[in-house]
């Protein structure tokens, strides 16, 4: 179709585009991609699932092998497909307005007794008096002009009193004429793009062509697709713009916008997973190659995540959210959200980026947090949120880095986890499901300044703390479910528990400052470290004298009494001159802190006279 509106495209040649044809064209199409689409899905969900459950041996890892690269086909298939399919109906789109335009210009023309030439000209008839001779004034043509700056001058303007009216309608067909080359041109240049290489296996080349083209027919059908997405309305306004859609167009928002819906608070979470699925592959294909250490670190996690969503298997993995932005953004729940009664929503903090680590063990957490809540209540789903930028360092470089020190990115992540949640809400279709907020290190203060936003976090009806350093609040109370619905675990051997009062640290600072300038003076190296240690410790005592008992780093301890919340019991774990930090990770995991583990469980599904609780911190 493309060929036919070129360079010398004729007024004559754009009356006659049928653009319900390209239409047509455009459902063919829009069938191939899902059929694709059907065939991957049968294979990651009926047949991949069947065989790893039933075979074992290397003859069954060869065909998991094959018939993981062949749903992988499949899926490449459906992206270009559908591909072209959106960019076929956007360009009938576009091309309407110039079609109408025309129109409009001949039937004017056709009204006045004008005479349209095949070049786009307008003749006009004699019509008029010359105020001299009396005569009728000659008729003439008038050539169009696509850009009005090229008018001529006005004394060259024919006094004719039908020449005006002439010249306008010749200028709107030239118009018209120029916008439809011009639309012709962008959607050649994207369809010529949009061609698969010869052959039967689709390579990590073809993924990042496949990611190219994407982008390219995202630019080029803004105004088709785009522009309609609800992106600043409330989550219960994008579901109900979502469940208004036909389904010819959620299959092309899918298609071409994944990275869009897949991360939009209020479209159900199975579609969010269609969709995340299709915009991991195209990540993938963006990094495959690349080397610098920020896209291999990703390109790792990412995989890893990929990995474990083709394995199948019990519970269903649901990709909630995919993003290369910042440090990485996923999103994962075991269990729909939309069906279980019990949600959860952990959030991780201190050090976690999208790498491998978190593909391997925050996924293993929620993986956790949904096994215990099973031995309670079989309808529960577990998610881990990592949609911000956690502050990346060690444990063991926590004075070095001044992202922890502070709560910037908590308060952005905050914004960010309380529209996720409302989306959760809004799809969940229960009529009152129970939601728990979890936070863990960092993330507890990121979960708590959610909680202190206006409204709270949406849905929310307990909030967990864990290794937390303070979440900004003075009381339980701040967090907006009632202090009966804080809960917190905070291990005595976990360092983070006891960080230092902001106040407490800096006279720390200042005091082995100081402590090691006078050391220096009296006993070189070895003086500086023991008058810097010594003027640490004078420094903190005098600073902990002002400092109220209760207070850590942000804000008020959680677990102790003057917080308010209710504290239930964890390990100790191993103290830090044995363990290091590990007292600090041991939370969720069943083979380490079993009574955390399932203390977190009955929370999670609303058991609460079954939590075994602990004494708050004191004095």
């Amino acid at each position: 179709m493309s060929g036919s509106v070129s360079g010398g495209l004729t007024w004559a040649q754009l009356r006659e585009v049928r653009c319900a044809e390209l239409e047509g064209a455009a459902d063919g199409w829009g069938r191939a991609s899902n059929r694709a689409d059907a065939a991957r899905d049968r294979i990651d969900k009926q047949l991949l699932v069947g065989l790893t459950a039933s075979q074992e041996g290397e003859a069954a890892k060869a065909a998991v092998g094959r018939l993981r690269a062949l749903g992988r086909n499949f899926q490449y298939i459906y992206t270009e497909c559908g591909l072209v399919r959106t960019t076929l109906n956007s360009l009938a789109q576009d091309l309407r307005g110039p079609q109408r335009q025309l129109q409009d210009a001949l039937e004017e023309a056709g009204g006045l007794g004008f005479t349209v030439g095949p070049d786009g000209s307008v003749s006009y008839p004699a019509a008029g008096e010359d105020p001299f001779t009396k005569e009728r004034l000659r008729g003439g043509t008038a050539s169009g002009r696509a850009y009005l700056r090229s008018a001529p001058p006005p004394g060259f303007t024919s006094p004719n009193p039908l020449a005006a009216k002439a010249q306008g309608i010749a200028d709107r067909i030239a118009g018209a004429l120029g916008r439809a080359a011009e639309i012709d041109a962008r959607y050649t240049e994207t369809l010529r793009k949009l061609t698969a290489r010869d052959g039967l296996k689709v390579t990590d080349a073809m993924w990042a062509d496949a990611s190219a083209d994407a982008v390219a027919v995202r630019a080029l059908t803004t105004e088709y697709l785009r522009a309609a997405i609800p992106l600043d309305a409330s989550a219960a306004e994008r579901l109900a713009w979502w469940q208004g859609l036909t389904a010819e167009r959620r299959e092309e928002y899918l298609a071409v916008h994944p990275d869009v819906i897949g991360n939009l608070d209020g479209i159900p979470c199975a579609v969010r997973d269609t969709a995340n699925r299709d915009n991991l592959a195209l990540l993938i294909g963006t990094l495959e190659g690349a080397d610098d250490d920020r896209s291999r670190t990703m390109l790792a996690g990412l995989s890893s995540i990929d990995e474990q969503l083709r394995a199948g298997g019990h519970p269903p993995m649901f990709l909630l959210g995919i993003g290369d932005e910042g440090n990485g953004r996923a999103i994962v729940s075991y269990g729909n959200p939309d069906t279980a009664r019990n949600v959860s929503a952990y959030v991780p903090g201190l050090g976690t980026g999208l790498d491998e680590g978190f593909a391997e063990d925050d996924l293993k957490r929620a993986r956790d947090m949904w096994a215990g809540a099973q031995e309670y209540d079989a309808s529960t789903a577990s998610i881990v949120w990592l949609g911000y930028d956690a502050p990346q360092l060690s444990l063991d470089d926590v004075s070095g880095n001044s992202d922890v020190m502070f709560t910037d990115r908590a308060e952005a992540g905050a914004s960010a986890y309380g529209g996720f949640m409302a989306g959760i809400a809004a799809t969940n279709g229960n009529e009152d499901p129970h939601m728990t907020a979890v936070g863990h290190s960092y993330g507890s203060l990121t979960v708590g300044q959610a909680a202190q936003r206006d409204g709270g976090i949406p849905g929310v009806d307990d909030i967990v703390l864990v290794g937390s350093p303070g979440t900004g609040a003075d009381s339980a109370d701040d967090l907006g479910v009632g202090r009966a619905h804080v809960y917190v675990g905070a291990a005595e051997n976990d360092p983070v528990t006891h960080a230092p009062a902001k106040a407490e640290a800096r006279g720390m600072g200042m005091g082995a400052l100081g402590g090691a300038s006078a050391g220096a003076v009296l006993g070189g190296p070895v003086g500086a470290a023991l008058g810097g240690a010594g003027g640490a410790a004078a420094a903190y005592f005098a600073q902990d004298a002002q400092t109220r008992e209760s207070e850590i780093w942000f804000g008020t301890d959680p677990a102790h009494e003057d917080f308010g919340a209710r504290r239930f019991r964890v390990d100790d774990g191993p103290h830090p001159v044995v363990g290091g930090v590990a007292a600090h990770s041991n939370y969720f995991n069943p083979a380490k802190d079993v009574t955390s583990a399932d203390n977190i469980a009955k929370i999670v599904v609303g058991n609460y006279r079954d939590v075994q609780l602990d004494g708050h911190r004191r004095g």
